[in-house]
């Protein structure tokens, strides 16, 4: 007799909330940081890091959420799994992008302009 699973599949709110989660940790992204990131109250973001608040498929933040985990997937494919690396590059000068990436991203318009760089980068490789 096999046995099936029924494990339940896990609800893409909170998957994209703890990916989101996990790629501010790693990059040192503070609360405050990610909830500019995201277009949201720092108290809402705290409230994310605590699993009181998933975010919403019906709204920007959603969207948002999905490009800063693009633009986390890019960097480590770019520059792999060296996390320090990635701050690096996150906070310091790019003259391509004619800023530093980290306040880029604090917009929707920087955000799209770092993630479209990084998949152009990506698309060199």
């Amino acid at each position: 007799m096999s046995r099936v699973s029924t494990k339940a599949k896990p609800e893409p709110r909170q998957v994209l909330t703890g990916a989101v989660l996990r790629a501010s940790a790693l990059l040192e992204i503070t609360q405050s940081g990610l909830a500019q990131i995201l277009g949201l109250s720092p108290s809402t973001v705290s409230r994310m890091a605590h699993g009181a608040y998933a975010l919403d498929s019906e709204k920007k933040e959603w969207e948002l959420g999905a490009l800063f985990v693009r633009l986390f997937r890019s960097l480590d494919a770019l520059i792999g799994s060296n996390d320090s690396a990635s701050r690096a590059w996150l906070n310091g000068q790019n003259r391509g992008l004619m800023g530093r990436p980290i306040d880029l991203i604090r917009s929707t318009e920087g955000l799209v302009r770092v993630v479209q760089y990084l998949d152009s980068a990506r698309g060199r490789i």
